[in-house]
């Protein structure tokens, strides 16, 4: 019987399928090219290859199971950083902010490798709930701000966001991006807020 490493049966296997996830996003954040190999993800894990089968039928199970878990944790990253700032104004900039620190951790690279193996109607449908649900508290930011085009202006920012992310992607300073990004966006919020004043 297999050595259990945890209080009970399921907080082992919990925290086995954990290691392996983790394990593979290290994979993907490293530039991969295709689904990781069992052998390489059980091995980074510190398992035995056999073990894979324990918790995933097969590498396009194990991709599955990365999109599930990549997607969720990125939306609630940036949401638990909104959450805990005090004003719409603030929570806007925390918006932009979260996301910058969460591509230079490398889960951009995760995304874009997830969306680029598992291309189809699946990973589209996904993406899409991603950034709906990564636009929606950011529109009700702006919402609780008054701004006249929520929309309008939720897709500008995300421009700039964007923008940014390439910018830490290829390299540049991180802090440096987060202030530039920060400096765009705040004149507007700021605005806003006085403007309700």
């Amino acid at each position: 019987m297999p050595r259990i490493n945890a209080p009970t049966v399921g907080e082992h296997r919990a925290a086995q399928q954990r290691a392996l996830l983790d394990a593979a996003r290290e994979v993907l954040a490293e530039g991969a090219t295709d689904i990781p190999s069992f052998g390489e993800v059980a091995a980074r894990a510190g398992l035995a290859r056999s073990s894979m089968y324990q918790y995933f039928k097969s590498r396009q199970h194990l991709l599955e199971a990365l999109i599930e878990d990549a997607f969720p944790r990125w939306s609630a990253r940036v949401a638990e950083a909104m959450a805990e700032v005090d004003g719409p104004d603030r929570r806007v900039l925390a918006y932009i902010d979260a996301n910058l620190v969460l591509v230079a951790e490398g889960e951009h690279a995760i995304a874009t490798a997830l969306t680029q193996l598992a291309p189809g109607p699946e990973i589209d449908a996904r993406s899409r709930a991603l950034h709906e649900d990564l636009y929606t508290p950011l529109a009700d930011a702006l919402r609780e701000l008054g701004a006249e085009d929520v929309a309008g202006m939720s897709e500008l920012i995300n421009a700039v966001l964007h923008a940014a992310t390439r910018q830490v992607e290829r390299g540049e300073d991180l802090e440096l991006v987060r202030r530039t990004a920060a400096d765009l966006v705040r004149p507007y919020v700021t605005d806003l807020v006085r403007r309700a004043d």
